[in-house]
């Protein structure tokens, strides 16, 4: 069994003695998210390391037992071994998503969004559920995240929703959730009790850091403030705190309203506007407008990336790379790392 590169670590080794000299300059911390980024990545390539040097470890000690077998054949020991193999299988497994997360942009936080597609009340609901189960996921994670802007449906569930999702590798492992998800269910706002359909998407866009020049002219700008239609307490639903910014040249529109204030929200939307922006500029730089959303379609049937079925059977499907649980419950509590790992192994064997 060859794990050969698995076991060099020089090149984090390196990144690291880099970030220590960010860290070292007296300016690291006159901007606090920048500064928290740096530490976020270094604290991550350490236990990466870390990970590394125990296995390492660990399949050196099985070589000499196995060394040791072959002279004097035990069953005991053999057990251990094979038990051992498989810690070993699993922990390559998890450095081959590390390895596999290599574009630059894989290591930033993520903007994430969901967005009803058509269908009303039921649709609504559907985006509700995915914001749930991802705010779940980043938990298991331990992620950072900050509901930028939220709009309720008419009776239930929400319209759209924008997270900021923080956390080392987060654009990484979300962008495989670009694309329509859909849910068939027996709908709790049916009285007959019938079989509906729902949909929904989601968009996914790295988070850029504050120190990348994004030119914005004087005069590109359309900004409305209004008053906030979201959860957040008194002062936030009562002032016109809300912040719409249309970025009138490529008609991007971005709305911040979960901070107090109308200038951290003007703050948070152009941040979230810049990284847009960047976004675009990467895709024209990559010869497709759809190079970073490769699974971008119309919020309708046959478009889905994804299944999740509760009637007539129980199911969740993932129709790029077929891998299917019957533990829809445990998906939507946000255990969906099946799906993204699948992904991700695929789009690194296609290349």
């Amino acid at each position: 069994m060859n794990y050969g590169g698995f076991f060099d670590v020089s090149g984090k080794e390196l990144r690291i003695n880099e970030l220590n000299l960010i860290m070292g300059n007296p300016s690291f911390w006159n901007n606090k998210d920048s500064a928290e980024v740096v530490i976020e990545e270094s604290n991550a390539l350490k236990k990466s390391i870390d990970k590394v040097n125990k296995l390492k470890e660990l399949v050196n000690g099985n070589l000499d037992v196995i060394e040791l077998l072959i002279e004097s054949p035990d069953e005991e020991l053999q057990n251990v071994i094979e038990n051992d193999l498989l810690i070993i299988e699993k922990a390559i497994d998890t450095l081959k998503l590390e390895i596999m997360l290599s574009d630059p942009s894989d290591k930033k936080g993520a903007i994430l969004e969901i967005h009803a597609g058509a269908g009303g009340t039921e649709s609504c609901d559907w985006a509700s559920m995915l914001m749930r189960m991802y705010l779940r996921w980043c938990d298991s994670k331990n992620f950072k995240y900050d509901i930028i802007d939220e709009q309720n449906g008419e009776e239930a569930g929400i319209k759209s929703v924008s997270i900021l999702v923080k956390g080392f590798n987060a654009y990484g492992y979300l962008k495989s959730e670009r694309g329509v998800h859909r849910l068939v269910r027996i709908s709790p706002f049916d009285s007959n009790k019938r079989r509906h359909t729902s949909f929904a998407s989601v968009e996914v866009i790295p988070e850029i850091e504050n120190d990348i020049a994004i030119e914005i002219g004087e005069y590109d700008l359309k900004i409305d403030v209004y008053r906030s239609s979201g959860a957040g307490g008194q002062s936030v639903n009562t002032t016109d705190s809300a912040v719409r910014i249309t970025h009138i040249p490529s008609g991007i529109v971005v709305t911040c309203q979960n901070e107090r204030s109308q200038l951290k929200n003007k703050e948070k939307a152009l941040q979230v506007l810049k990284s847009k922006l960047y976004q675009r500029e990467v895709e024209k730089r990559n010869q497709s407008i759809l190079s970073m959303k490769s699974d971008h379609r119309e919020i309708e049937f046959g478009s889905q990336i994804r299944s999740y079925v509760m009637q007539p059977y129980i199911m969740v499907k993932d129709h790029r790379t077929n891998i299917e649980t019957s533990n829809v419950s445990k998906v939507l509590d946000g255990d969906i790392d099946i799906f993204i790992e699948g992904y991700l192994k695929g789009s690194v064997s296609n290349e």
